[in-house]
């Protein structure tokens, strides 16, 4: 496991075409994982990136904005192991609250915020630009 960085940005953005349907532009990784205020942790084999896990602190809180494996290397542990040090690392910072939207249908995320002690808060209807709705996700890190 490493920290992802700046560099990254193009193996983020390829594992984010594979894994969630290209979410964010090359820009935006670029962005992600150059803001201090980020934490963005990722899994490579050789050089190919295969599982990240990123999130925003934002006072006492973090703000998950991306969680991703690649398709071929899910229900490996990756997305837990990955998520988890986000929490400890977040915690470390101060981080006191961990929060997350999650679309209403993706079921293997679901269980996998669920198994990771996540509970749902709320629902943003029409969050995402499909029109599928997202599942506001918390939980306590202390």
């Amino acid at each position: 496991m490493t920290t992802l960085s700046a560099g990254d940005a193009k193996a983020c953005r390829d594992l984010d075409e594979a894994a969630l349907g290209g979410l964010w532009t090359l820009q935006q990784w670029t962005h992600e994982l150059s803001e201090a205020q980020r934490i963005c942790l990722g899994l490579f084999d050789g050089p190919r990136l295969l599982a990240l896990a990123c999130g925003w602190m934002v006072g006492d809180e973090l703000h998950i904005t991306a969680v991703a494996v690649a398709p071929e290397r899910r229900r490996c542990g990756f997305g837990r192991m990955l998520l988890e040090a986000l929490l400890q690392r977040a915690a470390a910072g101060g981080a006191r609250h961990a929060t997350l939207e999650v679309a209403s249908c993706n079921a293997a995320a679901l269980a996998l915020y669920s198994n990771c002690g996540f509970e749902t808060a709320g629902c943003r209807r029409d969050y995402y630009s499909d029109g599928r709705d997202a599942l506001i996700q918390w939980r306590k890190l202390t």
